[in-house]
């Protein structure tokens, strides 16, 4: 790869993060949490039902101690509370309390909307190949930077 190629990508990459931060940052902030402390609460709205702190920390990258801060602040804010798990009473899995966290929908509002405007410029073609590329950076991102 040509330097400048890769000069220029990591540009695009530092600036989309950046702007990303500044965002949730911003949402965190109208919903009395960290920006960290909102996109965990994110991660297990994403999850398939409640989740264990352990498997929130792996999907975090977070240490087991952290994300227990974490949702020590979650619950107290009310976004989250702690349920047995019905099939081990000995474990305890954290739940969203999702009609605490869908009243802050509309800070999401203006970002899906620019989404759809982003999108609406490409082709089935080229939407092929960035859904490629965001995966694989996805899931390659994750592997080395996060799960070390």
């Amino acid at each position: 790869m040509e330097p400048e190629v890769l000069e220029r990508f990591t540009w695009y990459m530092r600036e989309q993060s950046a702007l990303t931060v500044m965002f949730h940052t911003k949402v965190a902030e109208q919903m009395g949490l960290s920006a960290t402390d909102e996109k965990c609460i994110d991660l297990a709205m994403r999850a398939e039902g409640p989740l264990t702190a352990g498997r929130l920390a792996e999907l975090s990258g977070l240490s087991t101690g952290a994300v227990t801060g974490v949702i020590d602040r979650l619950e107290r804010a009310g976004y989250v509370r702690r349920v047995r798990d019905p099939h081990d009473r000995r474990k305890v899995l954290v739940e969203v309390t999702v009609g605490d966290v869908e009243k802050f929908g509309e800070l999401f509002a203006n970002a899906y909307h620019s989404l759809i405007e982003v999108l609406g410029h490409f082709d089935d073609a080229e939407l092929a190949v960035i859904e490629r590329y965001l995966k694989l950076q996805i899931e390659t991102f994750r592997k080395r930077v996060i799960d070390t």
